[in-house]
């Protein structure tokens, strides 16, 4: 794209190690994509912004933050494969999001890629409508072209590495067969359209025929359903053959949605400066960078900003437009754009807008039934697990994106720097690694006191230890991955805690009686729970908010280390029975006791291991699967499906995380070679009582 579009003079290659998006260099080396890259370049009278997101389940974190402040996206699959595991899951967050997309099938050069194969398995694995716009035309085996069914056209490249391409009309007396199964497609693709785009089934009706339809009405009626994301355009093409690139970037403009058609949540702002953060980059040179998508007015070099959730003004330092690594200086940036400044100290992947003029409500208004109606699906799932009825200010930050939410990492390590003079290095490398990837976390073990790092893969972890070495010149070491279990009561139990001490001059009492059980799938602020019962209720009554705030850390806190394995618990549900506390005892105290007497509780309740387990999609030649099969039978697999594609048999089974590691090796051996995977994380589910004892013994030692 930057190619044809005049951004760059020569093209690279993946496989090279050359490409403009993937610069960093463990994406050079592993040809994959690792971190999300901007982009802008021109494409007839439109200026396309485009951002590069990785595909591995490792790094999904940076799609969600991407697809939360994108207007539209491209879905790319391989042709020979179609939708494969991680494409549903890109698939559910763009749906989270509202994105509309138009899928693009690559790889159309090889010998068993079939475009109408994966239209079908858009239909059957993702419940969409597809809408084929192209058909590939081969030529002695060889991809050569494409057929355009909305306007029934032959798209020929020659030679200028895709540059050059000639079209002409298909016709009935020169094109005989290829003409006739090209009209065929084409009337099922009008047909497919009006039955869900009314204005074109009007139009249908009045013609009394589906072959005059003109060339503007079929497009029109396709952008309106890919807007409504009723049905999603399959363009076809392959890379790197250099063939369908340029029909792509033109489906891009003919389809997908321009800034100015978004959403209205963000007119509320005027003319006003309004613009979500969403990558925060540290750069040797200029320092932190942090990209805003701009939704409205303008932001100029040096202006001064308000950040809505921090409820502070940050004085922005340079502004710049990205083209992946290189940044081009810019004096001012109109909406649609997306910026990279820097100067931003607190910004942390939230959106930024304009402080409120005093007075003026913006979205706190009332008629909260309106305001719902501009959220997002993954918005409104959140909104429906709460509590209480939320006020205007909670709907408002959903409405605005404020907090995007972040996944469980289910793989740790320990992490150490070479010696103890480094520690300090490495903890600063640590924070703004972290603030770069907010799926990756760090924090210190209370028992051992080591560092621990805990992310979404083993490539994850290696990709961060290879950051550090190269980006820090830290040589540090990672210990022997662990799997990130949780705990999960398996009775209930009550149990009253009773504190009298004098610490310094003070006296500190408390007296505090609590119950827990399992409650699966509880909200987060359903945890603790108020007992209602007559004595209790007039004993709660009387708690300050501030204790009650101290309350609900001790809970946290206790909730954060499980009986059996110190691992963290959920579904579970805290009662609150009885809190006395005395004149002047501190905060501190009373969360200790929480803490201290759930503890307690939690030990008499018991508690049983839960362990992550993945959905595993493995892609083997028939002669090597009953090998891979029997290995699966080995690491607890149970298989959901297994399908024919071409001379590969297509393995889906869900397998626990702990069986897998070091598995792609595995694979290899078993294969070849010439077996591929894919995994992506499923649930946490309860284990048996004989592997539950051989997980503990493994993550104790005895």
């Amino acid at each position: 794209m930057l190619f044809y579009s005049g951004t760059i003079r020569s093209m690279g290659e993946v496989h090279h190690g050359n490409t403009v998006t993937d610069y960093m260099e463990q994406e050079r080396q592993r040809g994959i994509t690792i971190t999300s890259a901007a982009v802008s370049f021109p494409w007839r009278d439109h200026q396309i912004n485009l951002i590069d997101t990785p595909g591995h389940i490792d790094f999904t974190m940076e799609v969600e933050l991407s697809l939360a402040v994108l207007d539209g996206a491209v879905v790319v699959l391989d042709g020979s494969a179609g939708v494969e595991a991680q494409t549903l899951t890109v698939w559910r967050q763009a749906s989270g999001y509202k994105v509309p997309r138009i899928v693009y099938v690559n790889k159309l050069d090889r010998t068993d890629a079939d475009a109408e194969a994966c239209a079908v398995s858009v239909q059957e694995k993702l419940h969409a409508l597809p809408l084929l716009l192209h058909i590939p035309v081969k030529m002695d085996g060889r991809l050569v072209g494409l057929i355009d069914l909305v306007t029934l056209e032959e798209i020929i490249w020659t030679q200028g590495r895709g540059k050059n391409y000639t079209q002409r009309k298909l016709t009935e007396t020169t094109d005989g067969h290829k003409w006739e199964y090209a009209i065929n497609k084409h009337r099922t693709l009008i047909d497919t359209l009006s039955s869900i785009d009314d204005k074109l089934a009007e139009t249908i009706i009045q013609q009394e025929s589906l072959d005059n339809i003109k060339t503007k009405e079929i497009q029109d009626a396709i952008r309106r359903c890919t807007l409504e994301m009723k049905g999603f355009p399959i363009l076809c093409g392959s890379s790197y053959k250099n063939i369908g690139v340029q029909t792509l970037i033109d489906g891009v403009i003919s389809y997908l949605p321009s800034p100015l058609e978004k959403s209205g949540v963000f007119n509320s702002f005027g003319s006003d400066l309004c613009a979500r953060a969403f990558k925060v980059q540290h750069d040797d040179q200029r320092g932190v960078l942090t990209f805003l998508r701009l939704y409205s007015g303008e932001i100029h070099k040096g202006q001064k900003i308000y950040n809505v959730p921090r409820e502070m003004s940050e004085q922005t330092g340079s502004l710049s437009v990205a083209l992946a690594d290189d940044y081009q200086p810019v004096d001012r940036l109109a909406a649609g754009n997306i910026a990279v400044v820097s100067g931003l100290k607190v910004s942390n992947l939230k959106p930024v807008s304009r402080e409120p003029r005093q007075g003026e409500a913006g979205l706190h208004t009332q008629g909260s039934e309106d305001q719902r109606g501009l959220l997002v699906p993954s918005a409104r799932v959140k909104l429906q697990a709460m509590d209480t009825e939320p006020t205007n200010e909670e709907v408002a930050d959903m409405i605005l994106g404020i907090g995007t939410s972040i996944p469980e990492p289910v793989f740790l390590c320990s992490i150490e720097p070479p010696g103890p003079g480094q520690l300090g290095s490495l903890e600063a490398a640590l924070e703004e690694l972290v603030r770069e990837d907010p799926s990756l976390r760090v924090h210190t073990d209370e028992d051992t006191g080591q560092m621990v790092l805990a992310g979404m893969g083993e490539l994850h972890l290696e990709i961060i230890k290879e950051r550090i070495i190269r980006e820090y010149k830290i040589d540090v070491e990672l210990g022997t991955p662990q799997i990130s279990y949780r705990e999960m009561l398996d009775g209930q139990a009550r149990d009253r805690q009773v504190v009298d001490r004098k610490i310094g001059n003070a006296r500190q009492l408390v007296t505090v009686e609590l119950s827990a059980r399992t409650v699966r799938g509880v909200a987060a602020d359903k945890v603790l729970k108020l007992d209602k019962t007559s004595e209790s209720a007039a004993n709660l009554a009387h708690v300050h908010p501030r204790i009650m705030s101290a309350v609900s850390r001790g809970v946290a806190s206790a909730l954060r280390r499980g009986p059996r394995l110190a691992c963290p618990l959920v579904h579970t549900q805290v009662t609150l029975h009885w809190l006395e506390t005395g004149r002047g005892t501190s905060e501190s105290v009373v969360s200790a006791a929480v803490s201290q007497c759930l503890r307690r509780v939690f030990s008499a309740a018991g508690s049983v291991l839960l362990e992550p387990v993945m959905l595993l999609q493995l892609v083997v030649p028939e002669s090597h699967s009953a090998r891979l099969m029997t290995d699966l039978a080995r690491r607890r697999a149970d298989q959901l499906q297994v399908t024919l594609r071409r001379d590969n048999k297509v393995i889906e089974c869900i397998a626990p995380l702990s069986q897998l590691v070091g598995y792609s090796a595995a694979v290899r051996s078993l294969s070849s070679g010439l077996a591929s995977f894919s995994m992506q994380f499923y649930e946490y589910r309860q284990m048996a009582p004989h592997d539950e004892e051989e997980a503990v013994r493994h993550v104790t030692g005895f």
